[in-house]
This record gives C-alpha cells, sequence and structure tokens, in this order.
C-alpha cells in the first residue's frame, strides 16, 4: 500500500502540471491587466498549442521569429477569435522574466493590454543546441461569429430576431 501512494501523487502531478502551467502566466497576466484597467484571461488550450508549437519551431531553429511556422493569422486562425496578437521572447528561464520583459516593450505592453481579451495561450521551449529557452504568448479577444452559407435567407425583420430561438443550419426555430 505505501508503494501505491506515491505513484498515485505522481500521476496527479503529471495530470494537473499542463493545467497549472498554463493558469500561472494567465493569472500573472490578468493581474497585470486588472492593474490597467482591462479584464482577466483565463487559459485556452487551442492558443496554447498555437503558442506552444510557435515556441517549439523557435527552439528547434534557435531563431527569434513570429513566422517560423507562417504567417500569425494563418496559424491563430483555427482560434476563431475576431482579434488575436501574439508576444514572443527568449532567453530567461521563467515565465516572471519574460512578462517583465514585455512589459517594458511598448508593443508587447499594448499586446498584452489588448482591449476585450478574454483568452490566452502561454508555451516555452528550450533550444537543443544552446540551451537557450524560447517563449511565445497568444492572447484573443470576441469571437468571430458564424457566417452563414449564401443560400441562407436573412431574417425579414428584427422582430424575427427576436424570436430566433435556435439556429439550425440557417434555419430559425
Amino acid at each position: 500500500m505505501k508503494s501505491v501512494l506515491p505513484i498515485f501523487f505522481y500521476f496527479t502531478l503529471a495530470l494537473c502540471g499542463s493545467a497549472f502551467a498554463q493558469s500561472a502566466p494567465a493569472e500573472m497576466i490578468s493581474n497585470y491587466r486588472l492593474q490597467h484597467g482591462e479584464g482577466r484571461v483565463t487559459p485556452d488550450s487551442n492558443l496554447h498549442r498555437i503558442a506552444r508549437e510557435q515556441a517549439a519551431a523557435m527552439a528547434a531553429r534557435d531563431v527569434l521569429d513570429h513566422g517560423v511556422l507562417g504567417s500569425f493569422s494563418s496559424r491563430v486562425a483555427s482560434s476563431k477569435s475576431e482579434r488575436a496578437a501574439e508576444n514572443i521572447a527568449f532567453g530567461y528561464d521563467s515565465f516572471p522574466k519574460t512578462l517583465d520583459q514585455w512589459i517594458g516593450s511598448p508593443e508587447h505592453r499594448k499586446n498584452l493590454l489588448m482591449h476585450g481579451a478574454s483568452k490566452v495561450g502561454v508555451a516555452s521551449a528550450k533550444s537543443p543546441t544552446t540551451g537557450r529557452t524560447y517563449w511565445a504568448m497568444v492572447i484573443a479577444a470576441g469571437e468571430r461569429s458564424r457566417s452563414r452559407s449564401p443560400s441562407a435567407k436573412a431574417p425579414a425583420s428584427r422582430q424575427a430576431e427576436k424570436t430566433c430561438r435556435i439556429e439550425i443550419l440557417g434555419l430559425c426555430l
């Protein structure tokens, strides 16, 4: 029985580690945003994936470059956000130091304080060549509305829009 307990804790930490890794940066970013009149951001798994892929690609190539995996707009399209921005950095092993670096830069600070932002993803990766740590943060605001199919008819009046409770395949029910 004694050997089962450490194994249980190990698996619990492994499962929770990823969530904790995302919640700590989101909380720090939220605290900074709140100090400057903006709202909190919450960790988003899709934005985390985008940030993780960016950080890993920069570390693998040992280059700080927004375009290392293609354009930001193409990489962030899957988030379906109205607006999104990316901060990247290298050199610091800890997120607090990296956040301080971004706060000290006007363009990075502007991204951190994006009005209406509600979700964020942050990741880091180490270069196998130099050991340098690369960071990526993706922050997003709003959600693009679903585009209607060209054959779907728009409601005839404002009253029709108000009475529509459910929309399925462009049909108002």
